[in-house]
C-alpha cells in the first residue's frame, strides 16, 4: 500500500486519506481497548469498590465478554450482507482465533503467577516488534527507517511510564512476552486476511471463534487435570472455569464489556484494512497512556512522575509517523 501523503490535507477518498482514516481508527481502538480493560478490572477484581462481591473469575468473564461481543457485532451482517461473510480461508480464521484465545489465557496466567502489573503491561509493549517482523517476513510490507525509529521511540516512552527495571525479572516474566507474540500472530494473520475480506467479517469471525476456543481450552485443561497426576498442572490453570452467567449488577457491567469489545475489535480491523501493520505499530503503544488516564479519571489512580515524558514520547512518535507517511 502506498502511504506517501499526496497533499497536506488528504481527502478520505485519496490513498493518503484512507491511511489517515486508518490512523484515526487505530487511535480510537486503543482508547476503547483501555475502556475494555477498565470494565474487565471492575468485573474480576474482588477489591474493586465499584462492584465488590461479584466474584467473577477471569475465565468466565473472558468467555461471556466475547460471546456478548459477538451478539452485538451481528448487525454488521446487515452492513455487508451474508455474501461478504464467505471466506476462502476458514482454517486461517480458526488459527487466528485459537492463537488469540491462547494469548488471553497466557496473559491471565501471568497475573495469576504474581508478575507485577507494570511488568505485564510493559512487556506487552514488545508486541509491535513481533508485528513488524511478521509483516515484513510474511506480508512483504516495507520497513522504513521512519517506522523503525517511531516504534523504538514509542517503546522507550512505554518503558519510562512503567519504570522498567524497577523490579527483578523471573521466569514467569516471559509470559507477557509470549502473550504479545501470540497476539501479534493474530494481527499478522488478520492483516493478511484483510486483503480479501472486510473488517466486518474479520470482526465477526474472530469474536465468534474466540468464544468457542476459550470454552475448548477450558475443557481441555480441566480434562488434563483429571487425567494427569494431582499437582502436575498449576491450580490457577485448571480452576475458575465456571461459565455460569453472573446475575445482579455484574450483568450490566458484563454487557457493557461485550459492547465495547465489539467496538474495539471493529475499529482495530478497520484500521488494518486501511494501513500497513508496520505503519500502525507506534499507535499501538497509545494503549498504555490511555489505560493510565482512565485509571486516573475513573479509579483515582494518579500516574507517576514519568508518565508525562513517557506519554509525550509515545504521542510524539505517533504524530511524527502519521505526518510523515499518512
Amino acid at each position: 500500500m502506498n502511504q506517501t501523503a499526496s497533499s497536506p490535507s488528504p481527502s478520505l477518498g485519496t490513498p493518503g486519506g484512507i491511511v489517515l482514516a486508518g490512523t484515526l481508527m487505530m487511535v480510537g481502538a486503543q482508547a476503547v481497548f483501555a475502556l475494555v480493560n477498565f470494565l474487565y478490572d471492575v468485573l474480576t477484581n474482588p477489591w474493586n469498590p465499584l462492584l465488590s462481591g461479584a466474584n467473577i473469575t477471569s475465565a468466565s468473564a473472558v468467555f461471556w465478554q466475547y460471546l456478548i461481543a459477538t451478539i452485538f457485532a451481528l448487525p454488521l451482517i446487515l452492513r455487508i450482507g451474508l455474501n461478504k461473510l464467505r471466506t476462502r480461508h476458514p482454517v486461517l480464521h480458526e488459527v487466528r482465533a485459537l492463537v488469540s484465545a491462547l494469548g488471553a489465557q497466557v496473559f491471565a496466567f501471568g497475573f495469576a503467577s504474581g508478575v507485577p502489573v507494570w511488568q505485564m503491561v510493559g512487556l506487552l509493549m514488545t508486541g509491535p516488534f513481533f508485528v513488524i517482523a511478521g509483516s515484513v517476513l510474511f506480508l512483504g510490507e516495507k520497513l522504513t527507517a521512519a517506522r523503525i525509529g517511531a516504534s523504538l521511540v514509542a517503546f522507550v516512552g512505554a518503558a519510562l511510564i512503567i519504570g522498567a527495571g524497577a523490579e527483578s525479572f523471573s521466569l514467569a516474566s516471559l509470559l507477557p512476552v509470549l502473550a504479545a507474540a501470540l497476539w501479534s500472530t493474530t494481527t499478522v494473520i488478520g492483516k493478511y486476511l484483510s486483503r480479501e475480506e472486510e473488517p466486518e467479517s474479520l470482526t465477526l469471525y474472530l469474536l465468534l471463534l474466540i468464544s468457542v476456543n476459550h470454552a475448548l481450552i477450558g475443557l481441555a485443561l480441566v480434562g488434563l487435570a483429571v487425567v494427569l497426576p494431582a499437582g502436575t498442572l498449576p491450580a490457577s490453570l485448571t480452576s475458575g472455569w465456571d461459565f455460569g452467567f453472573p446475575m445482579g449488577p455484574a450483568t450490566v457491567w458484563l454487557i457493557a464489556l461485550g459492547l465495547v469489545t465489539a467496538g474495539a475489535q471493529y475499529l482495530l480491523w478497520s484500521a488494518y484494512k486501511r494501513a500497513d501493520a508496520t505503519y500502525l505499530q507506534p499507535f499501538d503503544d497509545l494503549k498504555l497512556p490511555f489505560n493510565l488516564l482512565i485509571g486516573w479519571v475513573l479509579l483515582s489512580q494518579v500516574p507517576g512522575l514519568w508518565f508525562w515524558p513517557g506519554a509525550a514520547l509515545i504521542v510524539g512518535a505517533s504524530i511524527y509517523i502519521a505526518r510523515r507517511e499518512g
